[in-house]
């Protein structure tokens, strides 16, 4: 089965999440990987600023248009490295006839298969505000806590002054952030901006979180009849 990658949003978090899926595998050969079709298109309009109206652009229009090449090209699954893009994912599934898998519902379902009661969340602006990620939680009982508006600017910070521009992260602006979580009564804290992924492939961490990005990926595999190696079955750090 071959595999589609609307991707660019932003290039480095879509360069993971194809090495996640090649690590990810369970392939003793070339031969045994996903076949996968990427498009890395960062000419995409930012999706934070669509939804909190400080942009004009729709984003959807050049999503779609990249589901349609993909369609064309025969792929079987859909996934977007890009955890804000989902608040679209209505009108996408009714544009683009490949199922669009979904990283929001596949965290929560991780979250809930291994008890999991509280979580915290770590993403966009856009996400936080659009609530889409609070709304799988709370459809599987998975009570949730959110930064502060200090954390929240540190967030963001981490994601669009750092990651996204090509620099050193504040490491111990993430963790300040974190600590802060856990003390609010988070279990696990997710990686909820693919971004975010970034943090824990270049640092140790620690133990509780949960990479939305590496859930993103199990699941491509697993969709497209791929074999995943045992070690990722259960992906929250401990």
């Amino acid at each position: 089965m071959r595999l589609g990658v609307i991707g660019g949003l932003g290039p480095i978090a879509t360069a993971y999440f194809m090495e996640l899926v090649i690590k990810m595998t369970d392939a003793h050969c070339d031969q045994e990987h996903l076949e996968m079709v990427i498009y890395n298109c960062p000419s995409i309009p930012d999706r934070t600023d669509y939804i909190l109206g400080k942009g004009k652009d729709n984003p959807v229009t050049q999503i779609v248009n990249i589901g349609k090449k993909l369609e064309k090209q025969e792929v079987d699954y859909i996934a977007i490295p890009c955890i804000t893009s989902y608040y679209f994912h209505e009108i996408l599934t009714k544009k683009i006839k490949v199922p669009i898998i979904h990283i929001l519902k596949e965290t929560a379902l991780h979250l809930k298969e291994n008890g999991i009661k509280k979580v915290g969340i770590t993403a966009t602006d856009g996400t936080i505000t659009s609530k889409i990620f609070q709304k799988e939680l709370t459809a599987l009982g998975i009570d949730f806590v959110l930064p502060s508006k200090n954390a929240q600017q540190d967030i963001m910070d981490l994601i669009y002054k750092n990651v996204k521009a090509g620099l050193p992260v504040e490491i111990d602006k993430f963790l300040k952030v974190y600590q802060e979580l856990r003390e609010n009564g988070a279990e696990v804290i997710i990686l909820g901006c693919t971004e975010l992924s970034l943090i824990k492939r270049d640092y140790l961490i620690g133990a509780g979180y949960l990479d939305a990005l590496e859930v993103l990926a199990k699941a491509s595999i697993l969709l497209c009849q791929g074999l995943l190696k045992s070690q990722y079955r259960y992906l929250i750090t401990k």
